[in-house]
């Protein structure tokens, strides 16, 4: 159940990047918060 609300913010966090939301509002740092937590399962995979 995590993994799917992990994948729903992913991708609304991905979508509000490309529309230039996270830029205006100054909210680019998730971009980095969304790539630190998916390190950790990339190093493990």
């Amino acid at each position: 159940m995590l993994f799917i609300l992990y994948y729903i913010l992913a991708i609304v966090v991905l979508v509000m990047h490309f529309t230039g939301f996270l830029a205006r509002h100054n909210l680019e740092w998730l971009i980095l918060v969304l790539a630190i937590t998916v390190f950790p399962a990339v190093i493990y995979l």
